[in-house]
């Protein structure tokens, strides 16, 4: 008996591995994709965190400017002109331009022993946690720029500020030393020159982050 005719199958193919080099290709490209978008994440939300702090900082020194101004207002520690042409330690304020750093600090900020020279201690304004625990510190000085020794300022030995008024239609000038028409008069409605004074911030924040601030204002 004849056994019947089988067709003949044809011999597998030898695997290569060829799809699986690329599979594996592409899963190490969107693995460095992912790491790549994870990082960029974690860099935005840094910088984001960073910007926030910062501005946080820069927020609670305004508290120190704020009590600048009340100094020389009246009723403030400093608020007459007498007691602005001598030094007050009480008050954190200098009637002399303080010693800086290169970059503009005065060392009285940089250096506790310099500070005690300058003003005390217990001026130091502390912004508390809810718990009670230190999050922000600001330690501040005043100073007048005035030259060493100066007592009442003149224009020779302070930096002065030199309010100008529009004269009206003339469109000209007026300054507080002449008037629009004569070169060496008086002029009456001018507002008259008066002394800067300089106030600086050392803003202490979490993790002993220090930032400066610097402002610079006139008493009227």
């Amino acid at each position: 008996m004849k056994r019947p005719h089988l067709p003949l199958q044809p011999a597998p193919r030898q695997q290569r591995g060829i799809v699986l080099i690329f599979a594996l290709i592409t899963l190490v490209i969107l693995l460095i994709g992912a790491v790549a978008i994870s990082r960029s994440i974690s860099s935005s939300q840094f910088t984001v965190g960073n910007i926030g702090f910062k501005r946080d900082l820069t927020h609670q020194g305004e508290r120190a400017l704020q009590i600048a101004l009340d100094a020389v207002r009246a009723g403030g520690a400093l608020a007459n002109v007498a007691t602005r042409n001598t030094s007050l330690a009480s008050a954190n304020y200098s009637a002399t331009l303080l010693a800086t750093n290169a970059q503009g600090i005065p060392n009285a900020l940089l250096s506790d022993t310099v500070f005690a020279t300058v003003g005390v201690a217990t001026n130091d304004i502390t912004v508390n946690e809810a718990s009670g625990a230190e999050r922000v510190k600001i330690r501040y000085v005043i100073d007048r720029m005035a030259a060493p020794g100066t007592v009442a300022c003149t224009s020779n030995t302070c930096t002065m500020a030199n309010q100008t008024v529009f004269g009206g239609s003339s469109s000209e000038w007026i300054n507080s030393q002449t008037n629009s028409g004569a070169a060496n008069n008086a002029n009456p409605s001018a507002v008259p020159e008066q002394p800067i004074y300089r106030i600086t911030l050392r803003v202490t924040g979490p993790r002993k982050t220090l930032s400066f601030f610097q402002s610079t204002f006139t008493t009227n």
